[in-house]
């Protein structure tokens, strides 16, 4: 079969994490979680006190003593921060609301998209983030744009932030996604937006097994047509 590189963008709490996961277990493909990936560097600036108001100082210096990696333990993708396990911090709720902020600096956004396109040289990946399909695969060979009602979205969060023990109220996590979607969708480097050649899907109303089958007959389709061209 033709590996293909499959890119998810879509926004905050859209299910594009569980999507894309279940898709690379599916398709056997390794999965990239970009939005863990600026959520370790949030943590780590805020954890070392690189933020001065509304500004974060010594941006290279962070970078420079960052190193993130992804291990697959128990059948989940669990993100490390400099060898420590920092699934849990990277999803608590200062870090949301600060990682939009983080993503829109220049120099963090070249560094960690020239090791995703590193980490997808070889194809047979799929990758979930805001600038997935635009910037980092642009050559991707399906791109999916994953969106939904953001009452929907603030509902998914708060179960799923519950789950975990996390106590936050139901209009503040609206607040945040509403806060997110405006810093992602009009920042000056690399904003999120729907690619051209990306299909659009909203979940509102489809359960996480319908978007599931979709978006696998879609990769199927693709990686069936490179094999047989």
């Amino acid at each position: 079969m033709n590996p293909i590189n499959i890119a998810i963008d879509g926004y905050s709490s859209c299910g594009k994490s569980t999507l894309a996961q279940d898709l690379a277990k599916s398709l056997n493909y390794t999965y990239i979680d970009s939005g863990a990936m600026y959520r370790a560097v949030t943590l780590y600036i805020l954890n070392n006190d690189l933020v001065k108001g509304d500004a974060v100082f010594d941006v290279k210096k962070a970078l420079s003593d960052i190193n993130i990696e992804f291990r697959f333990i128990n059948g989940k993708n669990i993100t490390y921060l400099n060898g420590s396990n920092v699934e849990d911090d990277i999803r608590r709720m200062y870090v949301s609301e600060n990682v939009s902020v983080v993503a829109a600096i220049p120099e963090v956004r070249r560094k960690l998209v020239e090791h995703q396109q590193y980490l997808g040289r070889n194809k047979s990946v799929v990758m979930d983030g805001r600038d997935i399909g635009t910037v980092v695969f642009p050559d991707a060979e399906l791109k999916i744009f994953v969106t939904a009602d953001i009452e929907i979205r603030t509902k998914r969060r708060y179960e799923e932030l519950m789950a975990k023990g996390i106590t936050v109220s139901f209009e503040e996590i609206k607040n945040n996604l509403h806060e997110r979607d405006f810093i992602d969708s009009t920042r000056e480097d690399s904003p999120l937006f729907q690619a051209e050649d990306a299909i659009l899907i909203d979940n509102t109303n489809l359960s996480i097994e319908e978007q599931f089958n979709k978006v696998l007959a879609l990769a199927k389709g693709k990686i069936s047509k490179g094999s047989s061209s």
